[in-house]
């Protein structure tokens, strides 16, 4: 009740700071998984070129087995928020109980991916034996272990749903810990355990994906005392699922979409391998600065949405507003970063002869992020309020719509060698410049619709 009371009357700007820091460290630990795994495999004795090659091809994958869990806790999130607020305990636990069953099937799926779909995959990036051989184990071990990544994505939502985005943060310390620990020991072969290179990175990673779900689970259990818990609720329930689904599905599509153009830039890039591997290199360093944003923004949609539940207008003007300044500041302090310490950056991945690239990437790319956080502050303001629809088209503007067509257009000039590789990096800051524009049109509009009608 207390954490209710919180949500309900605490100043918003505290409010978000309070949920929003641990959120923060949350995801921008989450990103860590993903550069930790490329520094280590990066600085392998033998083969770590191929190695850091295979990881920029898996990499969608793994987002996307992210996306898909992620998406749904963003709707349990937002629905289950909605719910407290209005004061339905009984639909509460129905909704947290789903959303496990939810989480159930999507292993299923990942699963038989990982067993029957991974070669396929991977082997129509590369024609490279190495990089295929390292890319399929790899990606093999994450799909067959993915429930700890599944499973915890749906308990940090169902804690931060409540308030309680401290646990979901002291989870995902206990699981980067692991995973970091882990990693040397298994990539290098350490005391016992034998070198097992880019299979032990995954090895690793999955440990820490497990052993951050396992203890989320009895946080989950012990502390989100506003509603029941049990089997019984996992029963489906088509209705509260289609809830989920409403608010979640446009929340998976934008994080599916990150895949597909992380596939599609890599398919683009295909001509030169340098190039590409600097590409998903910087992609693991433009996640870390970009999920500072959606932790941010996994803030902003339950506070908004427990305060459009008790038709508070003023709170939801607040969560708003704050967001926004708060996500800007974050932003801002990301392209200090990068912009100063390229560098830096490529020597911690020991990029060899992607080095040069990397660095041009990171200076260019890195202009776009201002606009790219602002755009994701809208998407968690417009899912609070139901603006499914808009988060989608937001998504598709960034990821799909402007950005691979201006790229693909860009890489011809490149190929005819009228243009250098920098011109692909620059079609990154004008595709967030155009979304930003039109995510400011559609919030004028929902505010309109759905706000200021409020008493």
């Amino acid at each position: 009740m207390a954490e209710s009371n919180k949500m309900k009357e605490m100043p918003v700007n505290k409010l978000m700071v309070q949920m929003g820091i641990p959120m923060i460290l949350s995801m921008a630990l989450q990103a860590v998984y993903n550069i930790v795994d490329s520094a280590f495999v990066g600085n392998m004795r033998v083969g770590s070129e191929a190695a850091l090659n295979a990881l920029t091809l898996v990499f969608p994958v793994q987002m996307l087995m992210v996306a898909v869990g992620i998406g749904t806790g963003v709707g349990t999130n937002a629905l289950l928020a909605r719910t407290l607020g209005q004061g339905n305990s009984k639909k509460a636990a129905k909704v947290a109980g789903n959303s496990l069953f939810l989480g159930v099937i999507i292993y299923v799926v990942c699963l038989l991916f990982g067993i029957f779909g991974v070669k396929a995959y991977i082997s129509s990036q590369t024609v490279d034996t190495e990089v295929l051989e390292m890319g399929v184990s790899y990606l093999r071990i994450c799909c067959v272990i993915s429930f700890g990544i599944i499973f915890f994505s749906l308990f940090e939502k169902l804690l931060q749903a409540t308030g309680r985005s401290l646990y979901s943060t002291i989870g995902q310390v206990v699981g980067a810990v692991v995973n970091i620990i882990l990693d040397p020991i298994m990539i290098y072969g350490i005391g016992p355990c034998p070198e097992m290179g880019v299979k032990g990175a995954a090895y690793a990673t999955v440990i820490g994906q497990v052993a951050s779900a396992v203890l989320l689970l009895i946080f989950h259990i012990k502390f989100n005392k506003e509603f029941e818990h049990g089997a019984k609720y996992m029963k489906p329930d088509g209705g509260i699922i289609k809830e989920i689904y409403k608010i979640g599905l446009p929340a998976i599509i934008a994080q599916a979409l990150m895949s597909i153009m992380v596939y599609v830039m890599n398919l683009i890039l295909k001509f030169n391998p340098a190039a590409q591997t600097a590409y998903g290199l910087f992609y693991k360093v433009q996640q870390f600065v970009l999920f500072l944003a959606f932790g941010l923004r996994d803030a902003i949609t339950p506070i908004i949405a427990f305060a459009y539940g008790m038709r508070s207008k003023k709170r939801i003007q607040d969560g708003i507003k704050y967001g926004l300044i708060y996500i800007i500041v974050l932003m801002i302090l990301g392209i200090t970063i990068t912009e100063i310490f390229p560098g830096v950056f490529a020597t911690l991945f020991n990029a060899g002869q992607s080095r040069e690239y990397f660095i041009e990437a990171m200076r260019i790319i890195s202009v776009s992020f201002l606009f790219a956080g602002i755009n994701i502050a809208y998407q968690g303001i417009y899912q609070a309020l139901n603006g499914g629809i808009e988060s989608l088209v937001i998504s598709l503007l960034r990821q799909l719509i402007i950005i691979l067509p201006l790229a693909g257009i860009f890489s011809m000039f490149v190929r005819n060698g009228q243009m250098g590789i920098s011109l692909i990096w620059w079609s990154f800051p004008i595709t967030e410049i155009v979304s930003c524009f039109a995510g400011y049109v559609f919030l004028k509009r929902i505010r309109k619709n759905k706000v200021d009608v409020l008493n």
